[in-house]
């Protein structure tokens, strides 16, 4: 496998299963980890991040052969990608906009059915996450867990007895761990309750972030939703945090859904019909519009207004219509008119007639 291998396919966090999985498009845990013998990574030299790169690659290798890593992995040298190629892998998910735009030594593991990846000198040495499909923190936090297992056996984590594992940033200082949720929210957005539910989220200390986690925007009514807060509790207290909140959110976004279906059928009707019409039809389209679009088009699926068209296209769609997927589909490097033309053609030829199947992609 290679990472072209990569680009036809959908991860994991896109199969549309999974509990809730018509709200909640994915679980996500990731755990910050740092060698002790190493100063953390804004403090070392390139002959630092090299052996850092070196021996942490080694071992994971070696816990890969061994045949313990739960299926087959793919190693990534980030350094020696092209700008496409990164910017791809951050828009599956599978390594941070950071440590795409970072310089120096640094790589990425990543299971071939992308159900986890080991981001190796991210801000920290090492920087592991699971994602799953639908709302299953439970599932995720056990295969993260024996991964977590399996590294600690090779190598030193740094560790304080009183403070816990230490992390470059302070806010990941103790257990390292943040818990995510990535939810589609379009009727809480439509009836403007959006905002009184994440005030209610920042006073018991959650965060709310974009598609792509931190420092980006919320696009398309889709929100990670992820603990503050990493010192003083366990791994799986933060996750039960989490957990507990989500069937709320997903409680309030299913009452908002069904005070549109029964205040105003057919303004939501004309919405999710137009935004189909639109991306069935459109000759060029931005990104931007492409996901707000699919988002209504999400909604009328599971509201039984949109048939014949499974979730996992649409999910797929969101991920395939981005920039460098798109360049990588088409196999030429496109500005960003000529994606807009790409992206519209792409859309027209997985949501008409006979291509909404996912057999068909």
């Amino acid at each position: 496998m290679n990472l072209e291998d990569l680009v036809s396919s959908s991860g994991e966090w896109l199969r549309g299963s999974g509990p809730e999985s018509d709200i909640v498009v994915s679980s996500r845990i990731r755990l910050a980890r740092n060698l002790a013998d190493f100063p953390f990574i804004s403090r070392t030299t390139e002959s630092d991040r090299a052996e850092i790169e070196r021996i942490l690659h080694s071992q994971l290798q070696a816990i890969q052969d061994a045949g313990k890593a739960p299926g087959d992995a793919l190693y990534l040298n980030v350094t020696d990608l092209a700008e496409v190629d990164r910017q791809f892998l951050v828009e599956r998910q599978l390594i941070s906009r950071e440590h795409a735009e970072s310089e120096g030594a640094r790589s990425v593991v990543i299971d071939c059915s992308e159900r986890y990846s080991v981001m190796i000198n991210e801000e920290d040495h090492l920087r592991i996450q699971v994602m799953h499909s639908g709302l299953d923190l439970e599932a995720a936090w056990e295969r993260i867990n024996t991964i977590d297992d399996l590294i600690e056996e090779q190598v030193n984590y740094a560790f304080n007895e009183k403070l816990g594992y230490l992390t470059a940033c302070p806010t990941n200082v103790g257990t390292g761990v943040r818990v995510s949720v990535m939810l589609h929210l379009p009727a809480l957005v439509i009836t403007r309750q959006i905002e009184k539910v994440f005030k209610s989220l920042q006073k018991i200390n959650l965060a709310v972030r974009g598609l792509y986690g931190e420092g980006s925007q919320a696009t398309g009514d889709f929100y990670q939703i992820s603990n503050q807060v990493t010192l003083g509790q366990t791994e799986e207290e933060l996750a039960k945090k989490v957990a507990d909140v989500v069937p709320v959110l997903i409680s309030y976004e299913r009452q908002a859904r069904e005070f549109l279906i029964h205040e105003s059928q057919e303004t939501l009707h004309d919405r999710v019909s137009r935004a189909f019409g639109i991306l069935r039809t459109a000759q060029t389209i931005s990104s931007e519009e492409t996901l707000h679009l699919l988002s209504s088009v999400r909604m009328g699926i599971n509201l039984g207004l949109i048939g014949d068209l499974p979730i996992p296209t649409i999910n797929k769609l969101l991920i395939h219509t981005q920039p460098a997927h798109l360049q990588k589909l088409s196999g030429n490097e496109l500005d960003a008119t000529d994606r807009n033309i790409e992206r519209a053609s792409y859309l027209r030829e997985h949501l008409n007639s006979g291509n909404a199947d996912p057999s068909n992609n």
